[in-house]
């Protein structure tokens, strides 16, 4: 079974193969660019990079309507299981947690994390082994060297960066992690979505390596193992 990867605007993504679905950082009810809502989303698996809300806002109300298995911080977990959502596993940078696609791993990332003004853990990028194909959502971050073992280690096939500047990474930066991770395609992302983080995304061009720009609801096809 083909593993599709869906782009929802942001850094929202789904990654999915007819068995397991697994949604990364869902905002959609107030995402100018989504192209569909909350509650149109079905998932198995939900995982969070940090709590600010164009990352986690629509989690609660998606991991409820679908019994989905959360993975994020420790903070933002007991966040949901105080708030009635119990089906959660946590976690922190360095850890990883088998599932049954695969495994989450948890890296650092320089940035912060919060929401409605509470305190929601260190913010991550994530290592998503999933049917055989690794992915590495980098969150919300800065540029930093460590990237480079972040590639050696996992060996990503995808990428995920932001590269609208101002809150993370801009194109040029985020050109340079890219080059650093070695993944052989690098996913643009946290771009456009509001003038503070327009870029022109032709800036975001890593020697060497394939830089797949996709619009919202964009979707693309990679083989299982």
């Amino acid at each position: 079974m083909p593993i599709k990867l869906t782009f929802h605007g942001q850094s929202a993504f789904t990654i999915e193969n007819g068995t397991n679905s697994l949604l990364i950082d869902p905002f959609f009810t107030d995402n100018p660019v989504a192209k569909i809502s909350a509650s149109d989303v079905k998932c198995t698996h939900i995982a969070i990079t940090h709590g600010h809300f164009d990352h986690f806002a629509d989690c609660e109300s998606i991991a409820k309507a679908n019994n989905a298995t959360v993975f994020g911080a420790y903070e933002i977990c007991e966040y949901l299981q105080e708030n009635g959502h119990e089906n959660c596993e946590a976690g922190n940078p360095g850890g990883r947690i088998e599932t049954n696609f695969g495994a989450i791993s948890f890296t650092q990332a320089f940035h912060s994390s919060s929401y409605k003004g509470r305190y929601m853990g260190m913010p991550c990028g994530l290592i998503i082994e999933f049917d055989g194909a690794v992915f590495y959502h980098a969150g919300d971050t800065a540029l930093f060297s460590d990237m480079e073992l972040i590639g050696d280690i996992y060996k990503p096939d995808i990428a995920m960066l932001p590269i609208g500047d101002r809150f993370t990474m801009g194109p040029e930066m985020a050109s340079a992690a890219a080059e650093l991770i070695g993944a052989p395609t690098a996913i643009p992302m946290h771009y456009n979505t509001w003038p503070p983080i327009e870029v022109d995304v032709n800036r975001f061009a890593p020697e060497n390596i394939e830089v797949l720009v996709m619009q919202p609801s964009d979707a693309v096809e990679l083989e299982s193992e």
